[in-house]
């Protein structure tokens, strides 16, 4: 099934089930964190009735959406591509690192900043450097703590486009003292436009991850492309790892990391900054992945940075 989260005309917050391009409209539910924390059950129910009995159904494309989950009790973002990460430490001058291939490491970005398709992302404070990166995020069902690899997948109940918005200036400064990212990271988040839960894409599993054509546009031109089978680990795999001696919870989203060639800070070290250049006020990015759509968001200004000192 696929979801989207919207607001109605009237201010409402709304979900429903997205059917070719008509959005069916559930009458019980705002938010599609009420349908987890099962087995998938609850979720598969309010499908069945979103289509048999919707409150109204809308035109997919003229709705004010939302992200489709808009409040994640927590965000991890991992770092499972090996091209982006050997392009991302060679950037800093750095030899790939063993560990790696150990465990697949994450950091938690802030779940207050999240945006979907059609918002405008503001440009941090103090940064010339702008970036985006493509990624596709897992979100969890149900809660779960030390559980095998095995028996993640029946904890994930789908997923959707993520787009890590990076302010690399920013992040190179901080991440030089030997912690973070932090400012360099949580401004912005863009998640969705949809939903699509994991039997969805069942068909298309392949190697650790799944056989879906990836690509990312600035301003029309073609500056990414990839496909998320080439990720190093899967998703099962990073849900075990996060669940080691702590709680996930029915909410939680799990990004995979930047896809290769997945942002300008990888693309700008081969071909240069001429080439793809920085972000400004006034860019598009969208970024399309087989089967969970479009996500698209235009640059804006940002605030006045203020000095600590």
């Amino acid at each position: 099934m696929r979801w989207v989260a919207f607001r109605t005309a009237s201010g409402e917050d709304r979900i429903g089930r997205l059917i070719g391009e008509k959005v069916h409209e559930l009458p019980e539910a705002a938010d599609l964190m009420s349908l987890l924390g099962d087995d998938g059950e609850r979720l598969q129910r309010a499908g069945e009735r979103a289509a048999a009995n919707p409150v109204a159904v809308h035109d997919f494309e003229g709705l004010k959406l939302r992200p489709p989950i808009a409040q994640p009790p927590a965000i991890r973002d991992f770092y499972a591509f090996e091209q982006h990460v050997k392009a991302g430490r060679r950037s800093r001058g750095l030899e790939m690192v063993a560990e790696w291939y150990e465990i697949p490491v994450f950091y938690f970005t802030n779940p207050s900043a999240l945006s979907t398709t059609g918002d405008a992302i503001a440009i941090p404070p103090g940064c010339e450097k702008m970036d985006f990166e493509v990624e596709m995020a897992a979100v969890v069902g149900r809660r779960c703590s030390n559980i095998s690899v095995a028996e993640a997948r029946a904890h994930i109940a789908g997923y959707m486009i993520m787009n890590d918005w990076s302010a690399r200036d920013l992040q190179r400064k901080e991440m030089l003292v030997g912690l973070g990212p932090a400012k360099g990271k949580d401004f912005a988040t863009s998640l969705g436009p949809v939903f699509v839960t994991a039997d969805e894409l069942e068909a298309k599993r392949k190697g650790k991850g799944f056989d879906l054509a990836i690509t990312a546009t600035v301003n029309g031109r073609e500056y990414s492309r990839a496909n998320f089978a080439d990720i190093y680990w899967s998703f099962e795999e990073m849900l075990s790892f996060a669940a080691r001696g702590t709680n996930v919870l029915a909410g939680d989203i799990l990004g995979s990391g930047t896809c290769g060639t997945g942002c300008i800070a990888e693309l700008s070290l081969t071909d240069g900054e001429d080439r793809f250049p920085w972000l400004k006020p006034g860019d598009e990015v969208e970024i399309a992945i087989e089967e969970l759509g479009r996500l698209r968001n235009r640059i804006v200004r940002g605030p006045p940075l203020h000095p600590l000192r």
